[in-house]
């Protein structure tokens, strides 16, 4: 029964320590919490108390928000007090009550229950011995020491057991203390806790919560109604933008805009990865200034590209993407391929670029200005068709002139006026005058100054002169020169006797392009050498153009942009057969105009010493022709002198022999007249004949 009845007591010992377990747990989380929210509550108040010393990148000095967050951070402040007091409580009348009665009581007697059955196992080891006493031959001395072991185990399993069944007992009275002792102290915290909370939450701050509920519907309206406008607008801006959707919208419906000073958007420029291999890469590019600027994606800041003053820029044609154009710097050391999204952010890259160039971002009124500039340019040129046009409509064919643009005598832009105050611009360039903005190809049109023959058109030309074929026309030139040149175009002009004449056909050439939206060049290599000056292909090395080099009168190079230079070629094929007439070529090269100029002026001078040299070789030619004829002369007249004292000698022989001979002649003849008598006439004119 007793045994029994421990079980009981132990199982119930059991189901009351699992029990206190959990609710211990559950106990230990609130005070944690408790914790947290007193932490978090002081931490709150410290963040709203640090609110002014922020600095939004969209929010200005509120000070009414300033002086309301610093009043709530006053108020959690008092809350995050009376938290941390709520807290010591709990530590004090909850968890200090039922943590003593885990750790003390139930593990007393966990204690005790093995105390128990340590002390019940040796009363069952000291029985066992006992029993096995012999009754034959009973030893005195082993029989005192069984019977005193029986004696201390069974007396202290008694008292292990009474001190173990005096705490089962306890238990259930202690149970009963470990449960309500901390919802008590649990309950009586909480209460302190809110009537802390009631004492704080006067009558004044409830005004001033109402105040603040107010403010947040007034600003809840506000929102509804911005969230109203912003939607309606996304409406109305999807309607809108639906052309803009496309990559290359029409550009009738939405033209470039040509007089921007500023641009900004995304471009991919190509990336050399190595000798002919290459790669693209999307950035956004923007101007700011004068500089070309580039940022790619997660950068904070954009990096300079390039200084694009004085820049030159031009549409180039690449063989795996559209819309592409080039930026070269002032010094011709850097250049960039950039390819844009559409025609339309094309053309107005290549516009930006050339306003930006002429420096006239730095005026007050920017846009104006370029719009004033342009519209300038088109009342001293007349509308042309752009290069794309003039290129398609073209065929090796047809043999016309490419539509041109028709230059004013009127008006000048930058500096070039100044140089032309000694000459008017009628006497310089031949009024109603075609431009030729590209080079036009031998097999279309007959081009002033180049020679066309079976044996020379289309041919491939090194410029180096190491054909392996038959000898170039250059192949003994002293002078090989070969520089990379642009062609902008070419004019007719009335005067070769000033440099100005090239400084004007410079302007009216530029101002056409800039008005035109011809962007396109055609690159070409310049050989100079001491007969003429070539135009190659750099691809097929198939010369373009050659002007012999004793038509070319004049060459000068920019006063300014020393990047651009030309020179007047006098040539007999003109609109009026029966005079020459002299026409005008722009190029633009990387910076080297002024030694390309030094280049043709020492051509023409070997050329010319070349021709003295000729000319004096000639000469001495024809001397030594006189002399050799006047040394036949003579030969002959001694000849003719020597053949009649021959002659005389012969005679006089002959003479002394016909004396001799006289008499017998005399009888020959004498009988030939008698046999002619007898013959009669028809024999003697047969004798006659024999």
């Amino acid at each position: 029964q007793t045994r029994s009845l421990l079980g009981v007591f132990e199982e119930d010992a059991a189901a009351i320590s699992s029990y206190i377990n959990q609710l211990f747990q559950a106990m230990h989380r609130i005070y944690d919490a408790q914790n947290e929210l007193s932490a978090a509550t002081h931490l709150t108040s410290k963040l709203l108390k640090e609110y002014e010393k922020q600095r939004f990148p969209l929010g200005g000095d509120d000070e009414v928000m300033t002086s309301t967050l610093q009043q709530f951070a006053k108020v959690i402040d008092e809350l995050s007090s009376c938290h941390a007091v709520l807290s010591t409580q709990l530590a004090d009348a909850m968890m200090f009550p039922i943590t003593q009665f885990k750790e003390r009581d139930l593990k007393e007697i966990l204690t005790l229950k093995e105390v128990f059955q340590i002390a019940s196992n040796d009363h069952d080891a000291a029985i066992t011995r006992y029993s096995r006493l012999s009754k034959r031959k009973e030893n005195e001395k082993i029989k005192a020491e069984v019977t005193e072991d029986v004696y201390t185990s069974r007396k202290k399993q008694h008292q292990t057991m009474m001190h173990y069944f005096c705490a089962l007992n306890s238990l259930q009275y202690k149970k009963k203390i470990s449960l309500l002792e901390p919802l008590l102290g649990y309950m009586q915290a909480q209460i302190s806790f809110f009537k802390m909370g009631s004492e704080n939450l006067t009558e004044q701050l409830e005004e001033f919560l109402t105040n603040i509920g107010t403010s947040v519907q007034n600003v809840r309206r506000e929102m509804d109604c911005e969230v109203e406008n912003m939607q309606q607008t996304i409406e109305d801006l999807e309607v809108a933008s639906d052309p803009l959707y496309l990559p290359d919208p029409d550009p009738v419906k939405f033209p470039a805009h040509r007089n921007l000073t500023r641009k900004a958007g995304y471009l991919n420029t190509r990336n050399k990865t190595g000798l002919v291999s290459s790669s693209w890469e999307r950035q956004f590019y923007f101007t700011q200034g004068g500089n070309l600027m580039s940022q790619a994606r997660g950068d904070v800041a954009g990096g300079l590209v390039m200084d694009i003053d004085n820049c030159s820029v031009m549409a180039v044609d690449c063989e795996d993407r559209r819309y592409c154009f080039q930026i070269t710097s002032f010094d011709g050391k850097k250049s960039s391929i950039l390819q844009a999204e559409s025609k339309k952010d094309y053309e107005e890259w290549i516009c930006t670029i050339n306003n930006i160039s002429k420096q006239i971002y730095l005026s007050e009124n920017p846009e104006e200005i370029a719009a004033r500039v342009n519209q300038s340019a088109l009342e001293a040129v007349t509308p042309s068709p752009s290069f794309q046009q003039r290129h398609e409509s073209l065929r090796p064919a047809v043999q016309s002139r490419p539509h041109a643009a028709r230059t004013s005598s009127t008006g000048s832009l930058g500096s070039d006026s100044a140089a032309l105050s000694a000459l008017s611009l009628d006497s310089l360039v031949a009024p109603d005058t075609p431009i030729q903005f590209d080079i036009i190809s031998p097999v279309s049109e007959d081009l002033p100054g180049q020679a066309k023959s079976s044996g020379q058109s289309g041919r491939r030309t090194n410029p180096f002169g190491e054909s392996g074929g038959s000898k170039p026309e250059t192949e003994d030139s002293i002078l090989h020169q070969l520089f990379i040149v642009r062609f902008l175009g070419s004019m007719e002009v009335k005067s070769d006797e000033s440099p100005d004449v090239v400084y004007e056909t410079m302007r009216q050439i530029l101002a056409a392009r800039a008005i035109h939206n011809v962007f396109r060049m055609t690159e070409s290599h310049l050989l100079v050498t001491c007969d003429c000056l070539k135009l190659i292909d750099p691809q097929t090395q198939v010369t373009r153009l050659q002007f012999p080099l004793p038509n070319v009168v004049l060459y000068a190079t920019h006063q300014e942009n020393k990047r651009l230079f030309g020179f007047v070629l006098r040539t007999s094929a003109g609109r009026v057969e029966s005079r020459q007439t002299s026409i005008c070529y722009i190029f633009e090269s990387n910076n080297e105009g002024e030694k390309i100029c030094d280049s043709v002026g020492l051509a023409k001078q070997i050329a010319f010493h070349a021709e003295l040299d000729r000319k004096a070789s000639e000469k001495q030619k024809e001397i030594d022709r006189v002399k050799e004829k006047q040394q036949k002369e003579l030969n002959k007249q001694k000849q003719i002198e020597k053949d009649l004292e021959e002659q005389s000698r012969l005679i006089a022989a002959s003479s002394r022999s016909n004396q001799s001979s006289t008499e017998g002649q005399f009888v020959v003849v004498s009988s030939s007249q008698s046999e002619d008598s007898d013959l009669g006439e028809d024999g003697k004119k047969k004798r006659e004949s024999e």
